[in-house]
């Protein structure tokens, strides 16, 4: 497999953070959003690191001044038809993920493979908006944050899609140095049916917004545990408004089996608009 064209729909901090690591293994990356604010933040952001990556000298300026070039931001509707490789980053909306893979489908050429990124979603659900000759070609491909550092990559297989592209493209991760792991196509897949027990137990355990008994439970599963964070510095990390986005779908596609269940506190806190880092107020408070 030789993916050297790549296209990220969704400027998020998710898509933003695939296009960088895409752009440093040597591939031409086309960005795209439907906001030219968030794509212009996006592009500023990747030049940010590269640049810190620079005065580190862990990238030499050569290495920077390609990777620059080779990584643009565009609509939808002027990106290249002839991508190898599709990646779709955008809102946990299901509806809107199929209506937009069903446009991808009659825009890119046959050979092009479409993927989503969606951390809970079922691939199957998708791939049912496309035709059936592009559902050989339509897989899973689940990142985690920030994807220029975390190694992890799903890749799901959903039940009509190539056997052996799934393999190929394990095999590609691998070479660049990512840990991919061939998943079932569930709702969660693996890491984030797993971790709504890493959240959801804490969030009971604390039952209420109170940042002394946070701060135990982390320091124990880091401390005693291993982990390199603990629960609620993880959520602040990854946003606590994704976090409950997640929870609620993978509660749902589990018709609400009470062990995903979101927590009271995880809605009040997205209602408030504490959303963690990004905001600089989570369940901790960042200067």
């Amino acid at each position: 497999m030789n993916l050297k064209k790549i296209v990220v729909i969704g400027a998020g901090t998710m898509g933003s953070g695939i296009a960088q690591w895409f752009t440093q293994q040597k591939c031409s990356v086309e960005l795209v959003d439907n906001s030219d604010e968030q794509l212009s933040r996006a592009l500023k952001s990747i030049h940010i690191s590269w640049d810190k990556l620079l005065e580190k000298k862990k990238l030499s300026l050569e290495e920077i001044t390609e990777m620059k070039e080779s990584l643009s931001i565009k609509k939808l509707d002027i990106v290249s038809k002839d991508a190898d490789l599709v990646i779709e980053a955008i809102i946990e909306n299901l509806e809107i993920k199929k209506d937009l893979f069903n446009k991808l489908d009659q825009y890119f050429n046959s050979h092009t493979i479409l993927s989503s990124n969606t951390s809970s979603f079922p691939i199957e659900l998708m791939a049912a908006a496309v035709s059936s000759e592009r559902r050989k070609r339509f897989v899973g491909l689940h990142f985690f944050n920030p994807a220029t550092i975390m190694k992890l990559v799903e890749v799901i297989r959903p039940k009509d899609a190539d056997e052996q592209l799934c393999h190929d493209l394990y095999q590609w991760f691998d070479s660049k140095d990512k840990r991919p792991a061939l998943c079932k196509d569930s709702p969660g897949f693996i890491v984030n049916r797993v971790a709504r027990n890493f959240y959801g137990e804490p969030l009971r355990i604390v039952e209420s917004d109170n940042e002394s008994k946070m701060k135990e439970v982390d320091h124990i599963l880091r401390e005693v545990g291993g982990f390199k964070m603990g629960p609620f510095e993880l959520m602040d990390l990854i946003g606590i408004d994704v976090n409950y986005s997640v929870t609620c779908s993978v509660w749902e596609a589990y018709q609400r089996e009470p062990r995903f269940a979101p927590h009271a506190l995880q809605k009040q806190m997205v209602e408030e608009k504490r959303l963690g880092r990004k905001a600089k107020r989570g369940f901790y408070k960042y200067d």
